[in-house]
């Protein structure tokens, strides 16, 4: 029973012991890399949704998913028939606006222009020879005066008739001008029935099928580049002020577990976005895996500063930021460097040969 006892003892002791005994460690020389933390996905260089301009039922999907199209392919065409009979009467009222059309009135006052000026003439030379004879006393004043009274009438007359032409030439070129207009909106809208691709590149979705109904908030297809993608970061604002185009990075896929790419920062929007209280940056390959695809995620680190043979602990071992416990629990400070996810350079306060104690949690 005594022995049992002591056993018992022994063991409860050597267990205590093992509980109370602290992790130690000692500083490491080694390269340390500081770096940004970011997440993001893969996009199609100059990606977009495709929106209709106008709503209307798909009469006709001219693409599939991976189809190559050029700026300006029809993708989807809309039932369009009252746009289209709007731009036929469009048409129609264009052709009798234009100035052929309108050729038999400007005859006509054409014509009587040149009555005008026939019968001014006329009376201009009867004004003279009655203003000959009243000049040798022959007729009368009143004579005299009817004869310049009707020059002046025809005078007025043809001016008349003259500014009625000009009136008219000026209406008929504002109205062909106007029908003109009204064709090119008209055929316009019923152009808008037809969706385009606003880029050269690949259809990568097509969110519509025939007979559905489409409007002007919702997408009907997603294009970008066929063969460039670009990477879309999200960074929170407090890493912002660190990161610059044209730092590198390194990132990982779950796409292409275990491998590790290199990219190169190459803009950074300069606006946050208030909801997650992160700002986007974009980024390119250095050398981009074999096969990409729009919306893949990543996981990035931006490095921010590397330095080599550097004393380094620990970031768990870092007590009050500025702190560590030694082996005689001799509580010293130290000045720190670099900073990654796992580790903190030392500048000051310890060497490769201080040991030290990890501070119970």
């Amino acid at each position: 029973m005594i022995k049992f006892v002591c056993t018992f003892c022994l063991a409860f002791l050597l267990l205590a012991s093992c509980k109370t005994k602290q992790e130690k460690i000692n500083p490491v020389e080694e390269n340390i890399t500081e770096s940004v933390y970011a997440s993001g996905i893969v996009k199609s260089n100059n990606q977009y949704q495709v929106y209709s301009s106008v709503n209307g039922l798909v009469a006709e999907v001219l693409v599939t998913e991976g189809s190559l199209v050029n700026k300006g392919d029809p993708l989807i065409r809309l039932i369009n028939t009252s746009a289209q009979l709007n731009a036929d009467n469009a048409q129609l009222s264009a052709d009798y606006a234009a100035a052929n059309a309108n050729s038999e009135k400007l005859s006509e006052l054409k014509a009587s222009i040149e009555q005008a000026k026939n019968k001014l003439n006329n009376d201009a030379l009867l004004k003279e020879r009655q203003q000959n004879l009243w000049a040798q006393q022959i007729g009368t004043r009143n004579e005299v005066e009817q004869r310049e009274l009707a020059y002046n009438n025809s005078l007025k007359a043809l001016e008349a008739v003259t500014l009625r032409y000009t009136q008219l030439q000026k209406q008929i070129s504002f109205q062909e001008k106007q029908s003109k207009k009204n064709v090119q909106i008209a055929t316009t809208l019923a152009g808008d029935f037809t969706i385009k691709s606003e880029t050269t590149g690949k259809v990568y979705t097509v969110l519509k099928e025939k007979g559905e109904m489409v409007n002007t908030q919702t997408a009907v297809a997603l294009i970008g580049d066929a063969t460039d993608f670009i990477i879309e970061l999200q960074i929170d604002e407090y890493d912002i002020t660190r990161v610059k185009p044209g730092q590198k990075m390194v990132l990982n896929m779950d796409s292409y577990k275990g491998q590790v790419f290199e990219a190169t920062i190459t803009k950074i929007n300069p606006i946050m976005n208030e909801r997650s209280k992160s700002f986007t940056a974009e980024a390119v390959f250095i050398q981009k895996p074999a096969m990409l695809y729009p919306n893949l995620t990543c996981e990035a680190n931006i490095i921010i500063q590397q330095k080599e043979k550097a004393i380094t602990i620990p970031r768990a071992y870092l007590i009050d930021s500025g702190f560590v416990l030694l082996e005689n629990e001799e509580r010293r400070k130290v000045t720190t460097g670099l900073k990654d996810y796992q580790k903190v350079e030392i500048l000051k306060g310890i060497t490769v040969k201080d040991v030290l104690l990890k501070p119970a949690p």
